[in-house]
């Protein structure tokens, strides 16, 4: 299986420093997630139901169309498994640098995986010279783009979607990074044939560990995602904390204006210790580093966990607890001496 942020466990045990005592940065999650009260005892209790107004609530919140078709998912990393399942075999354009696990599910699934450059997605001189789609079936785009923050305007992933529909094409949109951005989301356009779009709980809300997220996609592919993921897909503890999550719009306004602040002081601190930012997101800034492993490294020694990105070169900062910005200042300050 392909490595991810965080897996603390074997960083502690690696470096011999407690666990507690670290600082992780590599996952890019909201240090300061949505406060989880009590549950409900029938919650934990009872089987999941699929009426108990969940996807309602997520078409409100996207203002998806009543017409789109709504999979809450156990996190979109079951979706980016199964979806290639939902297709005979055919050529897929995955963004390269982007996150690995779409290209390694496609591919495993027995689809011809095509790189795309950042370069290639630009259009050329013109920024119109779409010919490059002609030769894919589907095209997975991440927007913002992990881990270089690159984020594609609406009207650019649309005019990408017409024309691979005409084919029969599928545009898939990983918008797990959106949320800090939501201007940039295509769910209003949800339902469209062949439009697939995939959000998730786990990064701006900071609930990665209840694993919860949903799809909106045509009534057709919404139908065999179901039937590829089978009953009770996502428990009812994790529909429950979604619902009440999304309902909470003060808590996201309050939320959305901290994270703009704290990712322009984290980019701050990291160009005032002289390393090159190359992009990011609210929710973390990306660095590029000739020997990204040895930095790694050296902040590791520290107790300061980061995420290496070999194919850009790049090391991922997340934001850091409010409490512990004081530390990765210093830990800087000492490695840039």
């Amino acid at each position: 299986m392909l490595q991810h942020g965080g897996r603390l466990n074997d960083a502690a045990k690696h470096w011999g420093i407690p666990r507690d005592q670290w600082l992780d940065l590599s996952t890019g999650i909201n240090p300061q997630g949505w406060p989880v009260a009590d549950l409900p005892a029938d919650v934990w209790q009872r089987l999941p139901e699929e009426s108990d107004g969940l996807e309602q609530v997520i078409r409100n919140w996207t203002g998806a169309p009543a017409e789109a078709g709504c999979v809450p998912v156990a996190g979109s990393q079951v979706a980016i498994m199964a979806l290639p399942l939902l297709r005979k075999p055919c050529r897929v354009g995955i963004p390269v640098p982007g996150y690995r696990e779409h290209g390694h599910s496609w591919q495993k699934a027995g689809h011809q995986v095509v790189p795309i450059a950042p370069t290639q997605a630009n259009g050329g001189a013109s920024g119109f010279d779409d010919c490059w789609l002609d030769q894919l079936d589907v095209l997975v785009w991440i927007n913002p783009n992990n881990p270089t923050g690159h984020t594609v305007p609406p009207a650019t992933l649309l005019r990408w979607y017409h024309r691979l529909q005409q084919r029969g094409g599928w545009l898939v949109v990983d918008e797990a990074f959106i949320d800090t951005t939501p201007g940039f989301s295509l769910c209003l356009r949800a339902g469209l044939p062949g439009l697939v779009i995939l959000r998730s709980l786990g990064k701006f809300f900071g609930l990665a560990g209840v694993r919860a997220g949903f799809v909106l996609t045509d009534q057709m592919v919404a139908g065999n995602l179901r039937e590829q993921l089978g009953p009770w897909a996502v428990s009812g503890p994790a529909r429950y904390v979604m619902a009440q999550a999304l309902l909470d719009t003060h808590w996201q306004a309050v939320t959305r204006r901290r994270l703009l602040r704290d990712s322009q002081r984290l980019a701050s601190l990291l160009g005032a210790a002289g390393l090159q930012v190359t992009g990011g997101t609210p929710l973390f800034q990306t660095i590029y580093a000739s020997k990204p492993w040895r930095l790694a490294d050296k902040f590791a020694s520290k107790g300061i966990l980061l995420r290496v990105f070999e194919q850009s070169a790049g090391l991922r900062f997340g934001l850091p607890p409010e409490n512990q910005w004081d530390r990765l200042q210093q830990t800087l300050l000492f490695l840039h001496r």
